[in-house]
């Protein structure tokens, strides 16, 4: 019977943090449109892809000319033709996030981290080729994915766990970031990166003011004298 209860209790565990079209709709609906753009990447002309991806790459050249389209749209994609690791990544990052503080605020922690990560990194970029540190040709490179959405979500939700939880979280955010410098030297990345996961720290304050509070319990019944039952009014 402990052996049945233990496998009940971690079944219903993991269902209650499967994301559903009711306590997810924001991350089950950016995975589907996520999902069909890469898609449609794998499956369309090449020519056509790369024209599309380059308008809706939030570059240094696109964003000082088309700041709007390159911001939003830049999120629409993915760095690459295989998804299923950005399910696990919004799994574990986003829908979580959005349990906790409902789906308003959980797009909003998504969006803060892809606009404020995009525009510090490409600033960087922009002023290392305005004072001749890189190449003009920096300016053009792809930049295209989803990546530092949900690491200003994992930064966010990090905020609402436990101390434990919160060192695991963050101390795996910063040991892959430290890997990717080590490995990728991107400077793009370099500091997107970590800019994402401080944006997500940097709203612990508002998202603990606005976590959403369990239902609280209905007055209970009390018996009245001849034994009907009468409602107690909950003291404020």
């Amino acid at each position: 019977m402990l052996r049945l209860g233990l496998r009940t209790g971690v079944l219903e565990w993991l269902l209650e943090r499967v994301p559903t079209p009711r306590r997810t709709p924001f991350t089950l609906g950016y995975l589907a449109v996520v999902g069909a753009t890469t898609t449609f990447a794998r499956l369309a002309d090449p020519e056509l892809v790369q024209r599309l991806q380059e308008a809706s790459s939030s570059d240094g050249h696109n964003l000082l000319q088309h700041p709007l389209r390159a911001l939003v749209l830049s999120g629409f994609w993915v760095a690459g033709e295989v998804w299923m690791p950005y399910l696990w990544g919004f799994a574990l990052t986003l829908a979580p996030l959005e349990r906790r503080v409902g789906p308003a605020r959980a797009a909003a922690v998504f969006a803060a981290g892809h606009v404020a990560a995009t525009l510090l990194s490409q600033g960087v970029v922009i002023t290392a080729v305005e004072t001749g540190r890189m190449a003009p040709e920096a300016m053009d490179y792809l930049d295209i994915g989803v990546s530092y959405g949900v690491l200003a979500c994992l930064g966010a939700v990090a905020g609402l766990l436990s101390w434990r939880g919160r060192l695991l979280a963050l101390g795996g955010a910063g040991l892959m970031i430290a890997e990717q410098i080590a490995t990728d030297k991107d400077v793009i990345t370099g500091v997107g990166h970590p800019a994402a996961v401080l944006t997500g720290v940097a709203l612990w304050r508002w998202l603990r003011r606005a976590e959403r509070r369990p239902p609280r319990p209905r007055p209970a019944a009390a018996t009245a004298a001849g034994g009907a039952p009468a409602r107690v009014r909950a003291a404020r």
